[in-house]
């Protein structure tokens, strides 16, 4: 639609966890080197956690494609809206182990059996479960009991738990205090900050092709980067909508009232004083702080389920 008016070859901001358009950042690289070291010195459990849309997902994909290409047996979970008997079905499923009962206990004898097939032949295998913050405390126990397939010396499953900051504090209950204790290594995603929304959104363009003319203006990506509070998939949605606003109006760059126009479009410019509220003195009442922040994630919500083109409905210019 907009790519040829850009030159470009592809939409570089697409909601697509493409590990092609992963921006390393600082939190970046080093999440994605603890992952690394932890599954290559298999320490067993390891967390990843982030604020919704910071790219998690996509730092997931980045490592699986890393795992492929060490031929790594990987079994990925992504629907963590599962019971015990479900995590069990899908990890055998994933792995491709092949077991005629569906007991669990015959489930895990065979998938022990499996690993140190693996173990001997000097092969790891790795489970990784995203949205881990929506699983129950009885899947996650399972979850942990996985780790009791073991050497005298070494796990036989690397484990890799992804999720919200939820997570987190889920992992503080007294019944999980067994989990959390063997958790060897943590990872954080964070929001980017200006200089780096700079570089997430000259980096996507480089890499749809852009030839280095400008496409955004530098009062525009400021926009961006104040409406979208950093978010790297906000940034992708005002980035998106502001390109074909721009093609619509035949305008290069894009201009900051373009990207204003989107904020608004999306409710982004309530996202602002929400987000100063929550860092707000810590005499402010509980229950407003509360209310503000589930106002914040209902904005957010609407923000990952938008797949709509702006209306085409404006005037366009001559």
């Amino acid at each position: 639609m907009y790519q040829k008016f850009f030159g470009l070859r592809e939409s570089p901001f697409n909601v697509n966890p493409d590990p092609r358009y992963l921006f390393l950042t600082r939190q970046i690289q080093e999440a994605l080197a603890g992952l690394t070291y932890g599954i290559q010195n298999r320490k067993g459990f390891l967390l990843l956690t982030g604020e919704v849309g910071t790219g998690k997902t996509t730092l997931l994909n980045r490592l699986l494609d890393w795992l492929h290409g060490q031929r790594v047996a990987t079994a990925f979970i992504f629907n963590s809206q599962l019971n015990v008997n479900q995590l069990f079905d899908f990890i055998v499923a994933e792995f491709e182990i092949s077991c005629e009962s569906r007991e669990k206990s015959q489930i895990l004898l065979r998938l022990n059996q499996w690993l140190l097939e693996r173990y001997r032949a000097g092969e790891t295998a790795v489970l990784i479960i995203d949205e881990a913050q929506n699983l129950s405390p009885e899947v996650l126990e399972e979850v942990r009991l996985l780790t009791n397939l073991e050497t005298s010396t070494e796990k036989l499953l690397q484990i890799v738990l992804t999720g919200q900051p939820e997570l987190e504090e889920k992992l503080k209950l007294t019944e999980l205090r067994q989990l959390r204790q063997r958790i060897t290594l943590r990872c954080r995603t964070a929001v980017l900050t200006l200089e780096e929304t700079f570089g997430y959104i000259a980096e996507r363009l480089r890499i749809a092709g852009a030839n280095g003319e400008p496409i955004f203006s530098k009062e525009a990506i400021q926009a961006v980067h104040m409406y979208s509070q950093g978010i790297p998939r906000v940034v992708n949605l005002l980035c998106e909508h502001s390109l074909i606003n721009a093609y619509v109006d035949h305008l290069r760059p894009v201009p900051a009232h373009l990207v204003e126009e989107v904020a608004r479009e999306f409710q982004l410019d309530e996202i602002e004083p929400i987000v100063r509220a929550r860092l707000a003195p810590t005499g402010a009442q509980a229950s407003d702080t509360q209310a503000l922040l589930q106002n914040l994630d209902e904005l957010l919500g609407r923000l990952r389920q938008s797949n709509v083109v702006l209306s085409s409905t404006r005037e366009r210019k001559p």
